[in-house]
């Protein structure tokens, strides 16, 4: 008789759980990347259109062109304080998701372990069994030789 575990269902749904929480994790962390990914560009674009009003200011150009460049940098820096502001908002959902993608983790794994222990015992008393009855065997042979 093969081993069956009884909370095997129970495990299956934990595990399927922890994958769908992992799968949420990972796509926080991908947002939380890309997050990243654009701050960084923002920050060098602001660099060049500050780099460019200053080059400006060196040569003579007209009053629109000045506050054109300005304008260009308020937009980018208050793009960056949105950035920023997501990128708060999405590291205080990572770190909900990490604690419940933990506790799905602890969940499964402690069936796993279950599971394991109760394979191993069951293992254990197959072999013992299939020792007897081979000893039992060996036992009954050698009456009858005798």
């Amino acid at each position: 008789m093969a081993f069956q575990f009884s909370l095997a269902v129970v495990l299956r749904l934990r595990e399927s759980m922890e994958k769908r929480e992992e799968r949420a994790l990972q796509a926080i962390q991908l947002e939380v990347g890309r997050t990243l990914q654009a701050i960084e560009e923002l920050s060098v674009a602001i660099g060049g259109v500050q780099q460019a009003r200053e080059t400006a200011l060196q040569q003579t150009i007209s009053a629109g062109q000045l506050h054109s460049l300005l304008w260009e940098e308020q937009v980018a820096e208050q793009g960056l304080r949105l950035l920023l502001g997501r990128l708060h908002v999405l590291e205080q959902e990572r770190e909900t998701q990490m604690k419940v993608y933990h506790a799905a983790h602890r969940n499964r794994e402690m069936l796993s372990d279950m599971r394991k222990k109760q394979k191993d015992i069951y293992e254990q008393e197959w072999l013992r069994k299939e020792q007897k009855q081979l000893d039992d065997i060996f036992m009954a042979r050698r009456h009858r030789v005798s």
